[in-house]
């Protein structure tokens, strides 16, 4: 069976329909792109051929490459047979471009057209662009872009080059360096594509524009004569500008650490100097060298294959199907309005319970004003709108929880208050419904005392907030069955959110590692070290916020609850006291973060930052000889990291796929490294085990080799090699 299907009509109108074979979505593979290459030379040959259509037989035209592809060829062929693979494809995709022309009359050329019926990502788009029309149906559900720097990469088949041209450098950019995705309306204001016709006129229009199509319609502006790029090339005095502006932005929001963004702008920037040709082996040879780069290798890995994996249910037990039909949420808070918006959003009959039906009543109005949101940005229509705030019933009576299959319990974080919700839950449920604790701290076990059917009790525990955040936590109990588990993971894959499976243990996974960056942090203000230095080392390692930037907008008094709970669980164990100091003496002045307009940072009458506070001096010395930069990165990286580690010796963790991909879906833990265990491969156990033996020199035990690292150090071993079963 083929991806692509070939057929002619009587006008002599070839249409070329990409349909892979038990995929929802279309994606290129080595082989799909041969037999493309096979059709277009067979019709380009064909006298009784006219002309070219390219579709999807889907709904949508295509979500990409197979990055399972591209990680192949770096692992067959390396550098070298990277390089010859995307030259294959330019060379196809040039093919397309020409149509056969003369070379030099640029005449005589059969016209192509891509008719896309919805998204078209990545190669998705890379293939229309080389063809001399694209035409979208009117889908405002479609995305159209080029989102590979999500992952690591870039467009590496032309698009960079072509769009570069097509759009001049500066309006090319938020495609190419953002990954912003349109409409096709929006798509098409852009200059993405060159028409939106209706859904059912699709294929009429294409073959339309086919036979009516001159010769000068097929030569693309960089191959006509007197081509001149918008807004100038690099040398041109606007041009000039734009590019050191790039650069600028580029570095200013990568860090350095993120090489696909850097090697995009080089290659547009030498492209733009070169002829066309010569422009398309450029990118090709900067593309080479990001995907032979670890970093960009490990996020494809886990930001694609792992995530991907672990959203079709890869360590889901083998289990009946348990789609969520009623959904019960407990507390009407923000955690748990969120959690009835995302449930509701998704097609879910949801009942939001709380003590006062005022406050039930302002968790539904949450759901509204999300929606009233999209309907200002043109994004959810009033129809939409009317259908999700129907699935949601606000309600103080426990007794419309009947029918549920699923409670989430989402109340405060206390032991009592959580014991009393669960028996009034289980007084008014069935016997086969799953009781699910939203919770951020307390031990699942510990909480399912309370319930008398213990094995039907689980944590699913959200980040904040909630219709934002991607990463859910499923915590497995000491009684835990499988059947909860599963019935969890069908729910987070209903809300299309990425799940962890982690068993239960005090912080579980995700704070378990943040709560140590935090008190790094905090820790070095004590000891003297610049605030400044702190933040700046953390985004210079691809953290997203500074630890003393995440404490304010987490808020200082729940760090506050959390190390007085944390010390009286650990008694004389307890190491964070030079922590709590710092955190305490905040919070006695009245600074609890942004909340308050004042935490470790100043904020000014709007809530914006506006630098960090200066009475921090005050009290905490800055002192005249300052750490290495590098020291205090190690600090803040091996914080979480080898808590990361220490989850896995413990049996927290039970695959490193979820430890990654947890990592940077739940706190943003450096994405360039491809997670915690992606970057400890990157740099080698033993260099890891060289940085703890000095950090716990110079810091103390809290920087101890864990004994899995350092015996991988000894056999020269890697987390993806050896240790993982599951390793993908």
């Amino acid at each position: 069976m083929t991806d692509f299907t070939y057929a002619m009509d009587t006008d002599g109108v070839v249409t070329l329909t990409w349909d892979v074979a038990q995929k929802s979505m279309n994606v290129m593979s080595t082989a799909a792109f041969q037999q493309l290459n096979e059709m277009v030379d067979r019709a380009l040959g064909d006298p009784a051929a006219k002309g070219i259509i390219i579709t999807s037989g889907k709904k949508d035209f295509a979500g990409g490459m197979d990055l399972n592809v591209i990680a192949k060829m770096r692992e067959d062929g390396g550098a070298a047979g990277i390089f010859a693979g995307v030259m294959g494809m330019h060379a196809v995709m040039r093919k397309i471009e020409r149509a056969g022309m003369d070379p030099k009359t640029l005449k005589g050329g059969k016209p192509i057209v891509a008719a896309l019926p919805g998204t078209a990502l990545g190669i998705g788009l890379e293939l229309p662009l080389c063809c001399h029309r694209i035409i979208a149906a009117d889908n405002p559900k479609a995305k159209i872009g080029l989102p590979e720097i999500m992952v690591g990469i870039f467009p590496g088949a032309g698009g960079t080059t072509r769009l570069t041209r097509k759009m001049g450098a500066m309006m090319a950019a938020p495609f190419l360096l953002e990954g912003k995705l349109s409409d096709p309306k929006a798509a098409k204001a852009a200059g993405l594509i060159d028409e939106v016709v209706a859904p059912d006129e699709l294929l009429t229009r294409a073959k339309e524009w086919v036979l009516s199509a001159k010769d000068a319609d097929l030569v693309k502006p960089w191959d006509a004569k007197g081509y001149k790029m918008p807004g100038g090339t690099p040398y041109h005095p606007a041009g000039f500008m734009t590019f050191v502006g790039a650069s600028a932005m580029v570095h200013g929001k990568t860090m350095g650490v993120y090489p696909a963004a850097k090697a995009l702008l080089s290659a547009v920037y030498e492209g733009a100097l070169v002829p066309f040709d010569t422009a398309l082996k450029i990118e090709a040879r900067h593309f080479t060298s990001v995907l032979m780069n670890p970093s960009s290798s490990a996020m494809i890995r886990s930001l694609f294959i792992n995530k991907e994996a672990l959203e079709k249910g890869a360590n889901r037990p083998d289990a009946p199907d348990q789609t969520v039909k009623k959904l019960g949420i407990i507390g009407a808070g923000m955690m748990g309005a969120g959690i009835a918006y995302v449930s509701a959003n998704a097609g879910i009959e949801v009942v939001l319970i709380d003590a006062a039906q005022e406050a039930a009543d302002r968790g539904r109005a949450y759901s509204e004003g999300i929606l009233d949101k999209g309907i200002q940005r043109r994004k959810v229509t009033p129809e939409k709108k009317a259908e999700v705030l129907a699935r949601i019933t606000a309600t103080t009576d426990y007794a419309a929880l009947s029918g549920c299959d699923l409670i989430v319990e989402a109340v405060f974080e206390d032991m009592k208050i959580k014991a009393d919700v669960t028996a009034k839950v289980e007084a008014a449920v069935g016997p086969e419904c799953i009781f699910a604790t939203n919770t951020s701290t307390l031990p699942i076990s510990d909480l399912a005392r309370a319930s008398g059917r213990p094995d039907q009790f689980i944590g699913i525990h959200f980040f904040s907030p909630v219709d934002k955040m991607m990463l859910v936590e499923i915590i497995r109990g000491k009684q835990t069955g499988d059947s909860a588990v599963a019935k969890a993971l069908d729910f987070v894959r209903q809300i299309r959110k990425t799940p962890i499976v982690v068993n239960d243990a005090r912080f579980f996974y995700a704070n378990r590692c943040i709560i140590p960056y935090i008190n790094e942090g905090i820790r070095m203000v004590a000891e003297g070290v610049e605030p400044a230095l702190i933040e700046n080392a953390a985004k210079l390692v691809g953290m997203p916020l500074g630890p003393l930037q995440l404490v304010d907008e987490t808020s200082i008094d729940l760090g506050v609850k959390i190390a007085r709970a944390t010390k009286a669980a650990m008694g004389d164990a307890y190491p964070d006291g030079a922590v709590d100091d710092v955190l305490f003496w905040m919070a006695d002045q009245g600074r609890m973060g942004k909340k308050a307009n004042a935490g470790f940072y100043a904020y000014d009458a709007a809530g914006k930052r506006d630098g960090l506070w200066d009475g921090l001096a005050g009290q905490y010395l800055v002192k005249d000889t300052q750490p290495d930069l590098t020291e205090v990165r190690h600090r803040l990286l091996m914080a979480q990291v080898l808590e990361a580690v220490r989850a896995l010796e413990d049996g927290v963790l039970t695959d490193i796929r979820e430890g990654d991909v947890g990592a940077i879906l739940g706190w943003g833990f450096a994405p360039w490294s491809g997670g915690p265990f992606s970057w400890l491969d990157i740099i080698g156990a033993p260099r890891a085990v060289e940085i703890c033996e000095a950090l716990t020199a110079s810091h103390g035990p809290r920087f101890e080799t864990p004994a899995l690292l350092r015996e991988m150090a000894a056999k020269a071993q890697t987390f993806y090699g050896a240790v993982s079963p599951k390793a993908a």
